[in-house]
């Protein structure tokens, strides 16, 4: 008699033993938590790794202030419902302290902001492990970055002095002021996720899903508009169906025209597209050819 495993099955065991290993190796980890469909699915993981006892880390959000509010309002209450420790460390403070400057106009964004604020949270709450929900099909970097991310006393990513990982045998031995950073589901795609999801019957935002929304367009992307987004003279705002492939600062986050409205139609539309999502929806990306990878070795995410 054989048993094999389902390929979800294979990535959900992978994941658990990486989650394992963090929390057996380091001393003092935590687990970064937007309320998007990824870091959704690695609180699941984290329930199926450590319960019924409680995490042996607290769930922390780095909040730009510029986060869609049925997000934060998912957030706030999925982690009430799990009875864990959430710590919000917040760019806007960040600001107010002057440990960084906004940027000003109608391309202004608050998300390059979030390093300093992660790195400062990082610091001060003495965490020498980070658990990310990156995966490797989202952007180039990110292909080519680790599970175990070491991070230097700066924060800093070097991709050249990246840590051999055969056999999944992986060497989270840090000095004191150095980290890594975690990427449990970095093997998954964003269908592998969504089909999670759905099997998993996990709760999302409601922004995952077809609904209106009053949006602007720019770069040939959808955004939102809020107050807060200055736009320029000759964009207009108009009504569209669209729905949400990735969520971060509603400043560089893009929506996509779709009627959606369910699991099984998202599941089907995602298997069809041939766009990775942070190519389709996110702006911050197509700064320059290398965006992402300059971000990660200032300590971005």
């Amino acid at each position: 008699m054989t048993y094999e495993l389902s390929h979800l099955d294979a990535l959900e065991a992978e994941a658990i033993h990486i989650m394992r290993e963090v929390a057996a190796e380091l001393e003092r980890p935590v687990l970064l938590f937007s309320g998007g469909k990824d870091s959704i699915v690695l609180l699941r993981l984290a329930e199926k790794a450590f319960r019924p006892g409680r995490f042996p880390f607290p769930v922390m959000h780095v909040d730009t202030g510029h986060n869609f509010p049925e997000v934060i309002e998912y957030r706030d209450r999925r982690v009430a419902e799990i009875g864990e420790r959430l710590i919000v460390a917040s760019v806007q403070e960040s600001i107010d302290k002057g440990r960084v400057v906004e940027d000003t106009g109608p391309r202004a964004s608050r998300n390059r902001l979030q390093t300093v604020t992660l790195l400062d949270a990082i610091e001060e709450h003495g965490f020498d492990a980070a658990f990310g929900g990156a995966r490797r099909d989202e952007e180039r970097a990110r292909a080519k970055e680790r599970i175990f991310s070491f991070r230097d006393d700066f924060g800093q990513w070097d991709p050249k002095a990246q840590r051999p990982e055969l056999w999944a045998l992986y060497n989270g031995r840090v000095r004191k002021g150095e980290h890594v950073r975690v990427f449990p589901i970095s093997n998954w795609t964003e269908l592998d996720v969504w089909q999670y999801i759905e099997r998993e019957e996990l709760e999302l935002p409601a922004i995952y899903f077809a609904h209106e929304r009053e949006v602007f367009a720019r770069d040939g992307m959808l955004y939102a508009a809020f107050d807060f987004m200055e736009r320029f003279e000759h964009e207009t705002v108009f009504t569209e169906t669209v729905r949400y492939r990735t969520v971060g600062d509603i400043s560089c986050t893009g929506a996509v025209r779709s009627t959606a409205a369910t699991l099984e139609s998202v599941v089907a539309e995602i298997a069809a597209t041939d766009i990775t999502e942070r190519g389709q929806t996110r702006a911050d990306d197509r700064a320059t050819e290398a965006a992402m990878e300059d971000r990660k070795r200032e300590g971005y995410f």
